[in-house]
């Protein structure tokens, strides 16, 4: 049975003894193919220990962050991976016991911080992470959650490229505008200096100016 993150207020547990028909598996089988195909990451947790109350505060936290939770059986989330790409998925087949439910979301470490900050609320150790698909990497074991809240989206490595990129073009124009600063500063007392000699040679002719001859005396 599978059952997607429902509206806040709705449990949508998944029942443990539900009796589903091979045309309900295939369906099932089918959502969970596009759901794969459609994020390049998602988390496979344990949820068992979890009560309706907490399982619907989970689901609402992960509603809230844009984070699609799904419950639903081992033995068909394995058959939707292998029917994919069974090779792709190896590592995290051995993932695939007890409760689980799926978290599926465009940011990579959006899920681990959910659990996270999920854990810290409740003062629990639910749900744990049993293992995490990100980006065709595989994150296998709760000791690597720490490490997943780390992971730098796409937006935070493109504005760590762009500071890179900046920072020197910032020290060239400040360097620029220092050398610019500093020629001026030097430009003004010579302008003052060559005005000085100019302005001698400009009176020089004046004083230089022959007398006119006294007429001669008769």
């Amino acid at each position: 049975m599978l059952r997607t993150s429902p509206p806040p207020g709705e449990d949508g547990r998944s029942p443990k003894n539900s009796f589903m028909t091979p045309a309900q598996k295939q369906e099932v089988i089918e959502v969970l193919k596009e759901k794969f195909s459609q994020y390049n990451n998602f988390y496979i947790t344990d949820t068992e220990s979890l009560d309706a109350g907490q399982t619907s505060a989970l689901r609402r936290h992960c509603f809230d962050k844009q984070v699609e939770m799904t419950v639903a059986k081992n033995t068909l989330i394995r058959k939707a991976l292998e029917s994919l790409d069974a090779e792709k998925y190896s590592a995290i087949y051995d993932s695939l016991h007890n409760v689980t439910a799926l978290m599926f979301s465009e940011s990579p470490k959006e899920p681990a911080l959910i659990i996270s900050s999920f854990r810290k609320s409740s003062n629990g150790e639910r749900p744990v992470l049993k293992a995490a698909f990100i980006n065709g990497d595989v994150f296998v074991g709760d000791n690597q959650l720490v490490a997943l809240t780390k992971i730098k989206t796409k937006n935070e490595l493109i504005g760590e490229v762009i500071g890179l990129l900046q920072s020197p073009a910032k020290r060239v124009i400040a360097a620029l505008l220092h050398h610019a600063e500093k020629g001026g500063e030097a430009a003004a007392p010579s302008v003052e200096a060559n005005a000085a000699p100019e302005a001698s040679a400009t009176e020089a002719p004046a004083s230089e100016a022959p007398a006119t001859d006294a007429p001669a005396a008769e």
